[in-house]
């Protein structure tokens, strides 16, 4: 289990991304975590994840939350914990949390633009990732 962000498996960092994207706006939803838990359970790169490190994460990520330097940690750990490539999937995993319930509010669209720069993805490549996830959870 990992005790800090500093032990963060590259899984782990994206499950925190995801739960960051969430928290951001002073309330994760039940669409967010059901969004977030159906990743989990359905991808690929989640395939030998202990999803009983999710709790654990999630109490890191709003233990950062709280803390004046936490979003410098969180990103920093991000980027230590998952290969470069990786970085646009957990891109593309925080737009479906931003999404999931059917409006991204100011504060996930900060932290979505804060994860762009600090991650360093290039902003045709985001949009395109933007525009995926509204359309993945746009309703009739």
């Amino acid at each position: 289990m990992p005790q800090s962000h500093k032990d963060f498996t590259p899984q782990d960092a994206l499950v925190a991304v995801m739960i960051a994207v969430s928290a951001s706006d002073g309330t994760i939803r039940t669409a967010e975590l059901v969004t977030i838990e159906r990743i989990v359970d359905h991808l690929p790169v989640f395939a030998n994840y202990d999803t009983g490190r999710m709790s654990k994460v999630s109490k890191i990520v709003l233990g950062l939350f709280a803390r004046e330097d936490g979003l410098d940690l969180l990103w920093t750990q991000v980027r230590e914990a998952l290969p470069e490539r990786m970085f646009e999937t957990a891109y593309a995993m925080a737009c479906d949390v931003a999404a999931a319930d059917g409006r991204a509010r100011e504060g996930e669209l900060r932290l979505l633009e804060d994860m762009r720069y600090e991650l360093n993805l290039d902003r045709l490549t985001a949009a395109a990732i933007e525009a995926a996830a509204r359309a993945r959870h746009r309703v009739l």
